[in-house]
């Protein structure tokens, strides 16, 4: 099943890895995300969902990658990307743009899948500390359904305490049918020795009334 083939997966990159979006990877360095979200339906009932990211320095100005989602078997995509710098204004901020291919599936069927993303990121300097902005402007194309348009934002302190804040927030919009939104603030806890980041945080989209809990797990190299 696809799902237990990506669990698979998880476990191998996890004995292998913050931000991405407008930002490139050193040549030679890595980085890597495993996560797991879970809702709880009424009475009993569980769903989870799990993702994996993964991407490498490859030069200087190209950053490869792998992105995977899966939703219990039902539905997910994987596909592999390059990211290259397009400008950059020092504080002002950075652009990058980033070209996916791979694939997307509901249950047994599956299609192609295409993606272009536009990233603008900077680093911010607030009352608590460092951190950085992101905002990704996303043209997807799959295959078999209408063209999907995302903007997404990314928001995190890295202040060099144990425990800082990020906030996630992603929309999407298909034409003719409503706008889509997810929200995900977190906690990120940083190990005083190691390259690891446990990640805790909640989940709320505008398509279920329930709210999900997020473990995840990022690693530097």
């Amino acid at each position: 099943m696809m799902h237990r083939l990506l669990v698979s997966v998880l476990l191998i990159w996890l004995a292998a890895p913050a931000s991405a979006g407008a930002w490139l990877r050193e040549k030679g360095s890595s980085f890597t995300a495993i996560s797991v979200t879970a809702f709880q339906d009424d009475g009993d009932t569980h769903r989870y969902k799990s993702a994996l990211y993964s991407e490498w320095g490859l030069r200087p100005k190209l950053t490869i990658g792998l992105d995977a989602e899966e939703h219990q078997d039902l539905y997910g995509h994987a596909l592999v990307f390059a990211r290259i710098p397009v400008a950059d204004f020092g504080q002002a901020g950075r652009f990058s743009i980033e070209f996916g291919l791979g694939a997307h599936h509901r249950q047994y069927d599956a299609w192609a899948m295409y993606k272009t993303t536009l990233s603008y990121g900077k680093g911010i300097q607030i009352g608590l500390g460092g951190g950085w902005i992101n905002i990704d402007a996303v043209h997807e194309n799959r295959t078999h359904e209408a063209l999907i348009r995302k903007l997404d934002f990314t928001a995190g302190l890295s202040s060099g305490r144990r425990i800082d804040p990020l906030l996630q927030i992603e929309t999407s919009y298909i034409s003719d049918r409503p706008w889509y939104w997810r929200v995900r603030p977190s906690l990120m806890f940083r190990p005083k020795k190691g390259n690891l980041t446990w990640i805790l945080g909640a989940e709320r989209n505008s398509a279920d009334d329930n709210i999900g809990i997020k473990f995840a797990l990022w690693r530097r190299h």
